[in-house]
């Protein structure tokens, strides 16, 4: 029997545990799923026959370097920043690895040892990243193939409140991290290629420049900017495209309605507000607005934003119930960023029912025989509830796929990688498809930018 260690059982692992265990009979596998809290492991797994729960904390050098021993391959559902130890171990003791993490500076010096010891470690192999990447360059692989030349790469991704599901004027519920949410853009300029000219976007404006796009079946949406897009130059081998643009999905009037937090400094992590756990929500907006005699927080609220108390984004701010003078924040030396987070998380929690939705939109410009053409690539994931998520799916599945190719010998390349070679993409998105995630291409009419 083959063993899987699968470390961390949290929202995303289980579509990803699910999987594995339904192949488990058929490909002799024996799951141990180590988290911190023996609870979480203990309860994903639900007394199946093959698969043992175990108490893992990552920091305590002899559980995690015992755990890894055991294992045949070893999949990493933490944080980013903890899958370093795990990695530097499975090196030692020569076991491949899975993360659907961004590929770390400090994974990246590690490829060396990796291709040294004939290992695999795969990266960026969830959602995005991961089915993005696939996806992407299954279709760049195949216009290349028939001799076009690239000129215009555009991916847009976003985790949403299924229409069904969608209660709030926000349009908008957590399917992921919330702190990822409230800390989206703050990681420097947003940079792009736009008809071959650089663009940056400085945070202050980076949910004031949005792109509108269209979906049938589910309507218009908006997308800001991600980070930095040019880094896919080299990894799509796209450097001599003219327009490369990467950017987050939300549903039109969220982006607008976010920027109101960023103007005010709520979204701020650098630094500690005093007296945070007894501050009322009330207090926490007050401390933003400026001092008045006589106007209400209210008053000084919409003055400072520059809104009337008919605009759809004052609506949008009381149904979250932030000027409420009894609700407590609750939190010791809480930064901002962090008190939006509890006060967002309030309203924005998906309910046991709720489904969530994924919405992944690539746009290829291409040139062939003198001819400009273009491909758009369009996917729609609806989860089941608030367990087994769309986002669950299109993070865990990708992950445990990659995993069984990886043990099944069908992925062969060594080293420190993302999922951008045919080995790895063509089997995983038709395997996908049997999972409703499926992307539909048509043939569009090129459109280029204004530079």
């Amino acid at each position: 029997m083959r063993t899987i260690l699968v470390i961390g059982a949290g929202r995303s692992a289980s579509s990803l545990i699910q999987y594995l265990l339904n192949k488990s009979v058929e490909e002799d596998l024996h799951l141990i799923i180590g988290d911190l809290s023996l609870e979480s492991a203990k309860n994903i797994i639900n007394n199946h026959p093959n698969a043992t729960a175990i108490s893992l904390d990552i920091f305590n050098e002899f559980q995690r370097k015992e755990a890894i021993q055991k294992a045949d391959i070893v999949i990493s559902m933490l944080p980013a920043h903890l899958h370093i130890e795990v990695a530097k171990d499975c090196i030692v003791y020569k076991k491949n690895m899975v993360t659907a993490s961004y590929i770390s500076d400090a994974m990246q010096e590690l490829d060396v040892l990796v291709k040294e010891n004939n290992l695999i470690f795969m990266n960026e192999i969830g959602l995005d990243p991961g089915i993005d990447h696939m996806s992407a360059m299954k279709v760049i692989h195949e216009i290349i193939k028939k001799g076009g030349k690239m000129l215009l790469f555009e991916s847009f991704c976003g985790g949403l409140v299924a229409p069904e599901s969608d209660t709030n004027l926000w349009n908008y519920k957590f399917t992921w991290a919330p702190r990822n949410v409230v800390l989206a853009g703050q990681a420097g300029a947003a940079k792009f290629l736009q008809e071959g000219t650089y663009k940056y976007i400085p945070y202050c404006n980076l949910f004031r420049r949005t792109e509108f796009l269209e979906v049938e079946g589910y309507g218009k949406f908006e997308a800001y900017s991600n980070r930095d897009s040019l880094k896919y130059s080299d990894v799509y081998g796209l450097n001599d495209v003219l327009t490369l643009y990467r950017g987050t999905i939300r549903r039109v009037g969220f982006s607008k309605a976010w920027n109101m937090f960023v103007q005010l400094g709520m979204t701020d992590d650098s630094y500690v507000m005093e007296d945070s756990s007894t501050m009322s929500y009330r207090q926490f907006v007050n401390s933003f607005l400026p001092y008045h005699p006589t106007d209400s927080v209210e008053i000084k609220m919409r003055l400072i934003l520059k809104i009337d108390q008919d605009d759809i984004m004052w609506d949008k701010l009381l149904e979250l119930d932030l000027f409420n003078p009894n609700k407590l924040v609750g939190l010791k030396n809480a930064t901002p960023a962090q008190i939006l987070e509890k006060i967002l998380t309030d309203s924005w929690t998906l309910q046991p029912k709720d489904k969530d939705m994924i919405v992944l939109y690539h746009k290829f410009g291409y040139e062939l025989n003198g001819k400009k053409l273009q491909i758009d690539s369009k996917m729609v994931c609806l989860g089941e509830d608030q367990k087994y998520t769309a986002m669950a799916k299109t993070v865990g599945l990708p992950v445990a796929m990659a995993t069984l190719l990886i043990l099944n010998g069908k992925i062969k390349t060594s080293g420190v990688q993302l999922p951008i070679r045919e080995e790895v993409y063509l089997p995983i998105l038709k395997e996908l498809e049997e999972f409703g995630v499926v992307f539909k291409e048509e043939e569009v009419p090129y459109v280029g930018y204004n530079a």
